[in-house]
This record gives structure tokens, C-alpha cells and sequence, in this order.
């Protein structure tokens, strides 16, 4: 009877015990889905949702390629670079000679007055080209540039692959105090040797006070908000989502292209927006 009742206390205890240091969990943000593209129709990727960047843009002042010194020329309207089959958005990069004499073409879509966003959780799902001169991207551009122009207004790369590193993963943001121009830009870089031959899950989680980078749930860069000004922090603005595959350039062409890898493609399954509905815009 003795053992009997110091077994009951022993248990009431630890009872106690484990409530009293009970993990408190914060409540679940209500993150609601606001805009999503799918890619559920075979065909050119949807307009209401996607436009085009088109050509070389070589009347920017950094010159030609997009002031990356890239090798593609950016098309519209065409199958052949982008198209969606079978669930997947697929930006093709080809080899073959086209307009301004580039000898690549690929495609650059773009969300910007389609699809339009400040703070949230970006989802994208994609699968990775691999070779020696592939630059695909995940990033995020001001739609109105309210503090000037790049990088003033900012950037925001959710991923970024080169394919002369098929294992790192990157994440980066570009500032006026923070951008590769000058070697001060700030990102992340998370190595995983299977972003070519599967699919993974690339999420920015945007708020007011900081951003968070994951890949497949792995968080491998924070970048916050230092309450400075626009110059450190111009995320309070709205952003559009850019998609492409570019070929060569000054960091995907670093170690030369393999001319016998083309064509290359990077694969869509889809993009999710979801955003806190008791913040207001």
C-alpha cells in the first residue's frame, strides 16, 4: 500500500511537473491562399497571370543580357521556350541562332499588375536545370519602384542555381546599402544535391520585421528588417514574381558554358501566394 501511494504521488508530480513547463506555441497566422498559378492547362502559360520580358535588353545602361551579360534572347508567345504540359510549367533554354544574333533563346515570365504582393508566404515548386551555363531564377522585383531605381527599390532572389555548383541553392536580397555591385549583398546559400533531378519547394516567408528562407522545410537564411530606412530596407512595398532561365552571364557563365548539354529546362509545378488577412495592404 506504501509503494502503492508513493507511486501516486511520484505520478501526480511529474504530472505537474510537465504541465507547469508545457511549451507554449504561438497561435497559427491566418494565412490565407490569395493567388496561385497551378499550371493546370496544357498551352501557353496563363496571361492573366503572366507576361513577358522580351528580347536582350540592350538599351539598358549595363549593355546587353539583361546588364548580366547573359547569352538568351527572352521570347513571347512561344511553345518552344515556355509552355505548360501536364501539371508543370516548362521554361526551355535552346540552342539555336535567333534575333540580335544570340545564338540561345529562353523565356522570362513575369507577374507584375497580374499578380502583386506585400509580405507573405511565396510557394514555388520546381525542378532545376543542370550544365555548365544554366542561371535559372525564382526572385522578385518592386512593381512600382517607389524608392528609384535598382537597387534602391530592391530585390528579392528565392533561388537562384548556377550550373557549375548543381549542390548550393541561394538565396539573396539586393539593396541600396546591400548589393553585389559594390560586395555587400546578403544572402544564403543551403547545399542539396537534388535540386536537379527532383522537384523541391522553395518558400520566402516575408513580414514586416524580417524574411525567412526554406527549402523543403529547412530554413538556411534570415535577412531583417534593421528599422533604418529604404536604403537597408525597401521591402514595404509591393513585389511581382519573375521566373526565367537565363544562359551564361557574369555569374552562370563564370566557368565557361557546355555547348553540348542544350536544350536545358527548369519545371514549374506551381506558385502559391498566401498572405495574413488582418494586415492590412
Amino acid at each position: 500500500m506504501k509503494k502503492e501511494i508513493i507511486l501516486i504521488i511520484a505520478i501526480a508530480g511529474l504530472f505537474l511537473q510537465c504541465k507547469q513547463t508545457k511549451k507554449v506555441i504561438p497561435s497559427k497566422e491566418k494565412l490565407q491562399l490569395v493567388w496561385a498559378d497551378e499550371f493546370d492547362q496544357d498551352g501557353l502559360p496563363n496571361l492573366n497571370n503572366w507576361s513577358y520580358d522580351i528580347g536582350t535588353a540592350c538599351n539598358q545602361p549595363a549593355g546587353c543580357g539583361w546588364g548580366n551579360n547573359e547569352l538568351q534572347y527572352y521570347t513571347q508567345n512561344r511553345p518552344e521556350n515556355a509552355k505548360v504540359r501536364d501539371g508543370k510549367l516548362i521554361i526551355t533554354a535552346i540552342k539555336e541562332s535567333y534575333k540580335e544574333d544570340r545564338s540561345y533563346t529562353s523565356a522570362r515570365l513575369v507577374s507584375k499588375n497580374k499578380g502583386d504582393w506585400k509580405y507573405g508566404k511565396i510557394e514555388i515548386r520546381a525542378k532545376l536545370p543542370a550544365g555548365k551555363g544554366t542561371w535559372p531564377a525564382i526572385w522578385m522585383l518592386s512593381t512600382d519602384w517607389s524608392y528609384g531605381g535598382w537597387p534602391e527599390s530592391g530585390e528579392i532572389d528565392i533561388m537562384e542555381h548556377v550550373g557549375y555548383e548543381p549542390d548550393s541553392i541561394y538565396g539573396t536580397i539586393h539593396t541600396k546599402a546591400y548589393n553585389h555591385l559594390n560586395g555587400t549583398q546578403k544572402g544564403g546559400v543551403l547545399y542539396t544535391p537534388k535540386s536537379e533531378q527532383q522537384f523541391q519547394t522553395y518558400i520566402l516567408d516575408w513580414k514586416e520585421d524580417q524574411m525567412d528562407w526554406y527549402i523543403d522545410g529547412e530554413k538556411y537564411f534570415t535577412f531583417k528588417n534593421d528599422n533604418t530606412d529604404s536604403k537597408a530596407w525597401p521591402f514595404d512595398q509591393k513585389f511581382h514574381m519573375i521566373l526565367n532561365l537565363a544562359v551564361g552571364g557574369n555569374w552562370g557563365g563564370r566557368h565557361g558554358i557546355d555547348e553540348s548539354i542544350w536544350p536545358q529546362q527548369m519545371e514549374v509545378d506551381y506558385v502559391r501566394i498566401y498572405q495574413d488577412q488582418t494586415i492590412a495592404d
